[in-house]
């Protein structure tokens, strides 16, 4: 268990944000008898996938909507689907980003094109195959 201090060090992430997010359903934490918040273990995983999520340019009421359908037994079909379509949208512009790179790079020569392509590193390379799979 952590105080929104440790959290916060832990997670950099700042108190006055755990203490928004906290506020807006995102965390949860539970309150000792001197009214002390104490986050538990996963609340390090929920920033994360918060700061992923908003890196995916998800507003705070999606990644609730998302985070309520991870921790979940009973899924709502409406809000399942507003996170495919995210989801989707995401994919259709990263398409569209990849395209542009993959044709700026044809311009390059092949040792330049061979030193680019080693900065990435192999899981997003597997992913641009993935994503050029299921949006092509």
């Amino acid at each position: 268990m952590y105080r929104i201090g440790e959290l916060s060090k832990h997670s950099q992430v700042s108190k006055r944000t755990i203490d928004y997010y906290t506020k807006m359903g995102l965390l949860e934490c539970d309150r000792s008898r001197n009214n002390y918040r104490y986050y538990h273990e996963d609340a390090l995983a929920d920033l994360k996938m918060i700061e992923q999520c908003q890196q995916m340019k998800m507003t705070l009421h999606e990644i609730k909507d998302r985070i309520t359908v991870m921790k979940s037994e009973d899924v709502d079909p409406s809000i399942l689907e507003k996170q495919v379509d995210h989801i989707r949208n995401e994919m259709d512009h990263l398409h569209n980003e990849l395209h542009e790179v993959l044709q700026a790079m044809e311009a390059l020569g092949d040792d330049e094109r061979k030193r680019m392509l080693k900065q990435v590193s192999p899981q997003a390379l597997a992913l641009f195959q993935t994503l050029m799979v299921f949006s092509g």
